[in-house]
């Protein structure tokens, strides 16, 4: 049986999320990044059960391993040229 998170847990997977959106180079996956955690967060702020919680903890954590892959191959591909709405 797992064990809820604490709020400082969750709110430190939060901010994890968040600064590996920062990572990506390309402007339209950084905002889809952020808008997707806010989203996920808000949705499952109405869970109650411990075991969902936790459930819905332990993939965000994976969430961010798959971003944190993520963010580091796209900087290998990179773009040299900057989209528009980052000029």
């Amino acid at each position: 049986m797992a064990s809820a998170p604490t709020r400082s847990e969750v709110l430190s997977l939060f901010r994890s999320l968040m600064r590996t959106a920062r990572d990506f180079t390309d402007y339209n996956i950084r905002e889809y990044t952020k808008r997707r955690t806010v989203d996920a967060f808000r949705h499952n702020r109405q869970l109650s059960d411990p075991t969902e919680v936790a459930a819905a903890f332990a993939d965000g954590k994976s969430q961010l391993g798959v971003a944190k892959r993520q963010a580091i191959v796209y900087s290998l591909y990179a773009p040299t040229i900057k989209s528009v709405m980052e000029i």
